[in-house]
């Protein structure tokens, strides 16, 4: 890897250490301070409405001022926010420090956007998925930590502590270089035009019903550990830690696989996950569960790597912004669902997934073939772009 492209590594894993010591204690958080799971999973369904609102914006200003000082923006947002839920002692100020948590989430099409433009001769699918790895085997870290202190300590010292490391991966995203992303030629005229794929926007929408089934059996795991199978925070903690383990090693070893095949594989990997819960018992089929999940990062890379080759140079940094709206917008109705079907039966949830799950297989079976047989751009258009 080159420089810029080390330095976002570096800095991605410290934010994922940060993010490890307090994110999936979240939900416990939430029902410390007196949240039920209905108004849980409202809660997180609201945070993915943050989520969803800022990504076209930010890959439209991507394609207009460049990647770089919106990612700029994000992070120092991020460590804001982080510090007003680590400073915050009620549900109302601590659910403010969420939303403005998910908002920081429109990191995603830049930061892509300034991957694919600093890979080198890195593929798309290889670049992100390793980026994405070096993430994870941060993020290992914190739930360990995390899942100690706030057994021993309390929860809200989590929030304090990833604040903090926080502020390390700002200091270190800062030093990055500008990179030549793309050629501007005609770009308002692309932008126009991308509104009009119809086979991108097609692919908007498989993928957000896709990552909703994915995404449907994560938010309340880990009350339903707490709750149902009596898994204390220390023992949590390590799940998450194992589940970032799979994340990076899931990543690693399928990144360079096709994106279509990688994006059905990762799909298949979250089954296993709800199976796991379903009708797992003991910390192995936990673990087992968590390391699968893996599965749904890798099913965010290769969403990305199924889109490059449908748009075009100009329109890169909006076309990200889309897919990352649809990925917000399955976490804003996923734990809505969740915590409905948690309140009549918790392990409801995995069977329902299970189901979702086999049926977005067979749709991307048969669907994603065909949207990829879309038109290349022209030679020189293709001469500017990523492989």
């Amino acid at each position: 890897m080159n420089r810029n492209l080390t330095l976002v590594a570096v800095s991605l894993f410290f934010w994922g250490i940060g993010e490890g010591f307090f994110l999936i204690f979240q939900p416990l958080y939430l029902q410390e301070l007196g949240a039920s799971p209905v108004l849980i999973g409202t809660i997180l369904g609201a945070m993915g409405i943050a989520m969803a609102v800022l990504q076209i914006p930010a890959g439209y200003l991507t394609d207009r001022i460049g990647s770089r000082p919106v990612m700029w923006a994000s992070w120092i947002l991020g460590s804001s926010a982080a510090w007003v839920m680590a400073l915050s002692g009620s549900l109302p100020s601590f659910t403010i420090g969420l939303f403005l948590y998910g908002m920081t989430s429109f990191v995603i099409a830049p930061m892509n956007t300034y991957i694919t433009s600093a890979r080198g001769s890195l593929t798309v699918g290889r670049a992100l998925t390793l980026i994405s790895a070096i993430y994870n085997f941060g993020a290992i870290l914190g739930p360990i930590a995390g899942g100690y202190i706030g057994k021993h300590f309390g929860l809200k010292n989590t929030f304090v502590i990833g604040a903090v490391v926080f502020i390390v991966s700002t200091a270190i995203i800062f030093q990055v270089k500008p990179v030549a992303e793309k050629d501007h030629h005609q770009e308002e005229q692309h932008n126009r035009s991308l509104w009009k794929n119809q086979r991108f926007l097609s692919l908007v929408g498989l993928i957000f019903f896709t990552m909703f089934a994915l995404y449907l059996p994560q938010p309340l795991t880990p009350n339903y550990l707490q709750n149902i199978h009596q898994v204390d925070t220390q023992w949590i903690g390590i799940l998450a830690a194992i589940g970032n383990l799979g994340n990076a090693l899931v990543t690693l070893i399928l990144g360079n696989l096709n994106p279509i095949r990688g994006f059905l594989a990762g799909q298949l990997l979250v089954g296993v996950f709800a199976f796991a819960m379903w009708k797992g018992g003991s910390p192995a089929w936990f673990g087992i569960g968590y390391f699968c999940l893996g599965g749904y990062r890798l099913c965010r890379s290769m969403a990305l790597a199924n889109t490059r080759p449908l748009v075009r140079a100009a329109e890169v940094g909006l076309a990200f912004g889309m897919i990352e709206t649809a990925n917000a917008a399955s976490i804003i109705l996923a734990p809505v669902l969740a915590g409905l079907l948690y309140r009549q039966s918790p392990s409801s949830i995995y069977s329902v997934t299970m189901i979702c799950i086999a049926i977005m297989i067979l749709a991307n079976l048969f669907l994603l073939p065909r949207l990829r047989k879309a038109d290349q751009p022209a030679a020189s258009e293709t001469a500017k772009l990523p492989a």
